[in-house]
């Protein structure tokens, strides 16, 4: 894993955008298209807004897949994500070839789960653009998450201390508007990618940031298995790296 910090959360944001809009003109170089993943959440609005800005991409050349989605959440929910994906990304690029979002309001969750599958199974992913949680999570996968499971989507539970970052960052009027359940993107499905850019800002996720980086790789600490990709690029700010030994 390669790490790097950055002095502010906007320069942080630039070279996880830069490092992205460089790994999908490759892909489409190599092969003539490119797959990527995109996150939600604050820890994106930087890296996102510099990935539109990026030159020479070829969007319509390009698929997008999503992390996660609250079940049960419309889409013109404030804190829906597929809101904040068409908003800050698919509204701002130029013609993308595809974009795969996440039904949250799908019927049968579980059937939402197996389509998307289908879907990704044949899009090999190219470039991941992650985030970790303050729980130390990687897609809603709370800690314990499942390691194991060959689902490229899963039905979770959202624990507390998920649901509690959700709030404090001001999604949500209240805890008790959280939702309790979510589809997410599985660990092994995430650790497909051949980049991974995670990009991690504020002192808030300090704590996630040293027990992902330097402590073992465990189904508690979730984002801790990232230490296992070949080619992970951790992207920090001076807080968030704040408590790192090295």
């Amino acid at each position: 894993m390669k790490t790097t910090v950055s002095a502010t959360k906007a320069e942080m944001g630039k070279l996880g955008g830069a490092q992205a809009g460089e790994a999908i003109r490759a892909a489409i170089a190599a092969n003539g298209a490119a797959n990527i993943i995109l996150a939600t959440g604050a820890s994106q609005f930087d890296t996102l807004a510099a990935l539109v800005e990026e030159k020479d991409i070829d969007w319509s050349k390009v698929a997008m897949f999503h992390l996660d989605e609250y079940i049960g959440l419309p889409v013109t929910h404030g804190a829906s994500f597929r809101k904040y994906l068409t908003e800050r990304f698919i509204e701002k690029v130029d013609g993308l070839g595809a974009a795969h979002l996440v039904n949250g309001d799908a019927d049968d969750p579980k059937a939402e789960c197996a389509r998307l599958g289908e879907l990704i199974a044949k899009h090999p992913i190219d470039v991941a653009l992650v985030g970790i949680g303050e729980n130390g999570h990687l897609a809603f996968n709370d800690p314990p998450a499942d390691f194991d499971t060959e689902e490229a989507y899963l039905v979770v539970d959202l624990d507390e201390a998920c649901r509690k970052q959700q709030l404090g960052e001001g999604w949500f009027p209240t805890f008790d508007d959280v939702p309790k359940q979510a589809i997410s993107m599985s660990i092994k499905q995430i650790m497909k990618s051949k980049i991974i850019i995670c990009s991690v800002p504020d002192e808030r996720k300090a704590d996630a940031v040293k027990g992902s980086l330097e402590g073992p790789v465990t189904n508690t600490v979730p984002a801790s298995i990232m230490q296992q990709h070949p080619d992970c690029r951790m992207l920090l700010d001076e807080a968030s790296a704040s408590k790192l030994s090295k």
